[in-house]
Order: C-alpha cells, then structure tokens, then sequence
C-alpha cells in the first residue's frame, strides 16, 4: 500500500503544471516619478509581456521606469528611450516614436 501511494505521488509530481494565464485585469503601475501608467499583464508563466491599455508594448529600464518597448537590429524587444505614458497624456513626439519605433500588440 505504502509503495502504491508512492508511485502515485511521484507520478503527480512529474506531471507539467496547468498553463496559468496572467492576471486579466487593469494594473496601474507607478513611474519613479509618481505619474501612473495604466499597463495589462499578457501571456502566460512561460512567456508575459506589460503593455499600454492602447496596446503599445512596454519594458522597464535600468533606472525602474516603465519605457515603450521597440526591436534591436538583432530583432530583439529591448526598453526604448520614451517613458511610457497613458494615451491621452503623450505628446505629439511620443505619437511620432511610436509610429516608428514602438511595438503594438
């Protein structure tokens, strides 16, 4: 018996862990700064992504700010250089970086 209740809890254990989606929610994230940005969490405990609520992709910096998110010339998704900011607060420059270099999602 005690053997059997073993095999069973080994065989439990060795079994992949249910996909977990991330939190649907609005999360309203601070700026060093104190401005908020109000992000939604995607993906997954493999793979997860911040973004704007409008869709841009976000990434934090070296120095804790939440910035837009763009491709390196490997292809890679890095911070880039605009802080991120809610929609009806960026500016007219914000808009053109984006355009050219932001992610959406």
């Amino acid at each position: 018996m005690a053997t059997m209740i073993v095999a069973m809890t080994m065989g439990m254990s060795a079994q992949q862990p249910a996909r977990v989606p991330a939190y649907p929610g609005m999360i309203e994230r601070e700026q060093p700064n104190g401005d908020k940005v109000q992000t939604y969490l995607r993906g997954d405990e493999h793979k997860h992504w911040l973004m704007t609520v409008d869709g841009w992709q976000l990434r934090e910096n070296k120095k804790g700010w939440l910035v837009y998110a763009k491709k390196n010339c490997k292809g890679e998704v890095v911070p880039g250089c605009r802080k991120a900011k809610n929609e009806n607060q960026r500016s007219k420059c914000d808009k053109r970086w984006l355009d050219k270099h932001g992610i959406k999602l």
